[in-house]
């Protein structure tokens, strides 16, 4: 035997040693990495405040919540006409902006059954149209997180701050969600401001026999005993006020308007009482459709089409996303201007609702182009019965600035319409036809599914055109009273 056969008691305890050395080591990182994060969480923790329940609009402080912006919104509702009864389950999947010990969702009426924030129950509390949910744990900041409400009742119908009916409104087979511009939170829980669009899939529960129709487009349509669900997906981000669901009695016809599906709901009543004016509303919706890509650019949704109801005593229409509703049989211009709002202020949302007339003006000067293409008054014409007083809408049109309407109950004003078209007669002349269609083109393209505002529009008319347009937009927007001349 010799001496390098044997291995000393020091070389085996070496060999011992080193491996948990490297265990050590290799476990060090993670050791440290650990400790970070939770100490990362604690101080997460500990600096979440709850988020705000309001995000300060100039006229509607109140509207919308802050420290999060939501991404979708899964909603699954069952609605019984006979005494106006709504169950509803919200699923909203939402990315935290701020540490969050609680977040705010705008929610008026109906009985909070049970709410959660990723599968753990939360807390929540009421005040007035605010519900607050505090999860058991602080949500860290820039995380996606999901809150879940269950909620039931009578939903109410509301009064806006112009004086019109909102929310969720009985009619003689049904009922109608309408949300301009606060009525959305009275069937579904959100952040009910027009900052803050979403995707949304709407699967509402009705009797047999009804129609329940909502944005986007029909994915299913399931009988099962004496119920029917209809599944409805918008997957273009959708502002709050936009969304709707309609129940009741429709015929419905369907058809395709280039490579965008169209799909027209009906009420029956509202065709038993067509008179030789009556408009064929699907052929219509086609004819519109084509004729504003040609202005404005690609129509920017998967699908389109209309819901005609019979509702008297509603008095207007609404841009709902994908399917404008109207509370009766409507006429050529009325279709016009609302399938216009698909590009503006459905597409091009308003940043705050000052910035309405974006929507309004762009609506209303669609209006005055169909009227001139259709072999009534010109363009210019219109702008001159305005500007005289002569036009049946140009009443109360100088009571303010268009952008800038003195609070809430202005913001559906004349200003804000036939002035807002005003502007952009006046912007056309300036730039000419050609710059002002690319330009408009290109502000549709721009701001694809997104929100913008009224400085922003200046700013893109000016660099478009390449030309200083605060004289036009001085006086025709921003300036006080009447202009001393039309041709200002």
């Amino acid at each position: 035997m010799t001496t390098s056969s044997r291995t000393t008691p020091t070389t085996t305890a070496a060999r011992r040693t080193a491996p948990r050395r490297r265990l050590l080591a290799c476990a060090l990182p993670l050791v440290l990495a650990l400790t970070a994060s939770c100490t990362s969480a604690g101080h997460q923790e500990k600096s979440a405040t709850a988020g705000a329940p309001g995000v300060g609009d100039p006229l509607f402080p109140g509207l919308g919540n802050g420290g999060y912006h939501v991404r979708h919104y899964g909603l699954t509702l069952d609605y019984e006409p006979d005494g106006n009864r709504l169950k509803g389950k919200a699923v909203i999947t939402a990315r935290s902006t701020q540490p969050l010990s609680a977040f705010n969702l705008d929610l008026k009426g109906l009985k909070v059954r049970s709410a959660s924030v990723d599968g753990k129950a939360a807390r929540t509390a009421r005040a007035g149209a605010e519900l607050t949910v505090t999860p058991e744990t602080a949500v860290g900041k820039d995380r996606e997180f999901t809150t879940t409400v269950v909620y039931d009742g009578v939903p109410e119908t509301i009064e806006g701050a112009d004086g019109s009916k909102e929310g969720w409104i009985e009619t003689s087979d049904g009922a109608v969600g309408l949300g301009e511009p606060s009525g959305s939170m009275t069937w579904f829980p959100g952040n009910h401001h027009p900052s803050d669009k979403a995707a949304y899939d709407i699967a509402v529960t009705v009797p047999k026999g009804l129609t329940a129709v909502s944005n986007g487009e029909l994915k299913r349509k399931e009988t099962k005993g004496d119920r029917t669900t209809f599944a409805w997906h918008n997957g273009e981000p959708m502002a709050g006020y936009l969304a709707t669901v309609a129940v009741g009695d429709f015929d419905v016809a369907t058809s395709k308007s280039g490579d965008t599906s169209v799909y027209v709901a009906t009420d029956p009543k509202e065709a038993e009482t067509e008179d030789d004016d009556s408009i064929d509303v699907p052929g219509t919706v086609d004819e519109v459709l084509d004729w504003e890509r040609g202005l404005f650019g690609p129509y920017p949704f998967s699908s389109a089409g209309a819901i005609v109801d019979h509702l008297p005593g509603l008095d207007y229409a609404l841009e709902t996303q994908t399917k404008p509703y109207f509370d009766s049989a409507p006429d050529e211009s009325l279709v016009v201007h609302e399938l216009a709002h698909q590009w503006f202020g459905n597409s091009v949302t308003p940043r705050t609702w000052r910035d309405m007339w974006l929507n309004e003006s762009f609506a209303t000067y669609a209006e005055w182009m169909w009227e001139e293409k259709s072999g009534g008054r010109s363009t210019d014409q219109i702008f001159s019965d305005f500007y005289d007083g002569t036009d049946d809408e140009s009443d109360g049109i100088w009571a303010f600035p268009p952008a800038d309407p003195p609070s809430g109950a202005e913001v559906s004003d004349s200003p804000v319409y036939g002035r807002g078209a005003m502007v952009l007669h006046k912007v056309r002349k300036a730039v000419g036809d050609k710059v002002f269609f690319a330009t408009v083109r290109a502000w549709v393209k721009d701001h694809r599914h997104g929100n913008a505002d009224t400085a922003q529009f200046i700013r893109h008319c000016e660099e478009q055109s390449g030309k200083d347009l605060g004289g036009v937009f001085d006086t025709w927007l921003r300036a006080k009273g009447k202009p001393s001349s039309a041709d200002a």
